[in-house]
């Protein structure tokens, strides 16, 4: 009997070994991606059967796109001027939000004095206290995001607050615009 003994190569057999484990968790990775990706739950948009809309307003109610998304969720009267609060607003902007916004014209963030004229009350208040928030949910807060490129800052601003700020805008007075 003549048999021919053949060497145990033990580096040949750990690469099969590695090249099978390879091929195992390669495909285990793509199936739990394909079912990842699957499962990825059921569209609000077929439910309400627009979905462009959902898209364009990610779920939010209409008082939220009118009026933003944050603390004050009633809609802010204005009413006539209060000089007393306008003044109290103008140091409160002056503290916490010159360094990114200007009264008349544009610097880190929009110029705040025309910003009435654009938006309601309700939906500054928002943005002031719920920047974050707005900007991410929000689809002209995200508008503003792309366009400034520098997100606002919490500053930590109360109601109260945040309505003497708003009774300040009220009293800045825009130059007017060359043609």
């Amino acid at each position: 009997m003549n048999r021919k003994i053949l060497p145990y190569n033990r580096q040949s057999t750990l690469n099969s070994f590695f090249t099978m484990k390879t091929y195992v968790m390669t495909a285990l990775s793509i199936i739990a991606i394909l079912a990842f990706t699957a499962c990825g739950g059921a569209d609000e948009s077929s439910d309400r059967g627009d979905s462009t809309a959902n898209q364009s307003t990610s779920g939010l109610t209409d008082f939220e796109m009118e009026h933003g998304i944050g603390p004050v969720n009633e809609v802010v009267e204005l009413g006539e001027l209060d000089t007393s609060l306008a003044e109290e607003g103008k140091a409160i902007f002056n503290a916490k939000c010159t360094a990114c916004h200007k009264p008349t014209e544009r610097y880190i963030g929009p110029a705040v004095g025309e910003v009435l004229e654009r938006r309601s009350a309700t939906y500054t208040m928002n943005m002031i206290m719920n920047p974050d928030e707005m900007t991410k949910k929000h689809p002209e807060g995200r508008k503003m995001m792309q366009e400034y490129m520098s997100p606002m800052p919490y500053q930590n601003v109360t109601i109260e607050e945040a309505r003497a700020i708003v009774e300040y805008f009220r009293t800045i007075e825009m130059p007017e615009k060359e043609n």
